[in-house]
């Protein structure tokens, strides 16, 4: 496993992540429960709804008193992202067949799609993408649920420093493509967008605020 991990820098960076993903796994699921979701209820939105963000979203919303129905408008404005993550990635990641389009789709993270263009060649982005979705995937479950039985010992995630993790590794993925002067425009300004727009929208939601600046890189291109 460790030559594995040496010799093969997409397993070292998706195990780093894995790592990351443990403690927020454990966070989520110890809040849930602290919040009065039961174990089943859990560990089936884990499985089922699979949006980290979305599912923190929706356990504070629920513990607030919001509908059913906000809850849901609010986690699909939330992941939102992912239509035009779908169209950067298309069949070249995910495949021809239903089967594996819906279970790609089912298994797309920021991380997924990050470590996935993050590679020249098409067989590495395809490993990539794929890799990183099923080990997050069974990692966010396994810590989900163990959280859940702990309880609420462990607390907010933020108090570990780990949330900073999986915004640290896209910056890293992010950097070596920035460059051409169009590109790194884009993201400076979406950089931008999503900072004055974070003190006024909820979380998650700055982020599609600073889609805005593919359309100046479009503009700017023209």
């Amino acid at each position: 496993m460790r030559s594995i991990l040496r010799t093969d820098p997409i397993a070292r960076d998706v195990a780093a992540l894995c790592a990351a993903g443990v403690v927020v796994g454990l966070s989520f699921g110890a809040i849930a429960s602290a919040a009065g979701v039961p174990l089943s209820q859990i560990v089936a939105m884990n499985a089922l709804v699979y949006a980290g963000g979305a599912q923190f979203l929706a356990v504070g919303m629920a513990g607030a008193g919001a509908t059913t129905a906000a809850i849901a408008l609010a986690g699909l404005l939330l992941n939102a992202r992912h239509l035009p993550f779908g169209l950067a990635i298309g069949n070249e990641v995910l495949g021809e067949g239903r089967g594996a389009r819906l279970l790609g789709s089912h298994l797309m993270t920021d991380e997924s799609v990050a470590f996935a263009l993050a590679q020249s060649d098409p067989a590495r982005r395809r490993r990539a993408y794929w890799m990183t979705g099923i080990c997050l995937f069974l990692t966010w479950n396994v810590a989900g649920a163990a959280g859940a039985i702990v309880g609420s010992a462990l607390g907010d995630p933020e108090t570990f420093g780990i949330d900073a993790a999986f915004p640290a590794a896209l910056l890293a993925l992010t950097l070596p493509s920035l460059k051409d002067r169009p590109s790194l425009r884009v993201a400076i300004g979406a950089a931008a967008l999503a900072l004055v727009a974070t003190p006024f929208l909820p979380a998650g939601l700055p982020v599609l605020a600073a889609l805005l600046a593919l359309v100046l890189g479009r503009k700017q291109a023209s």
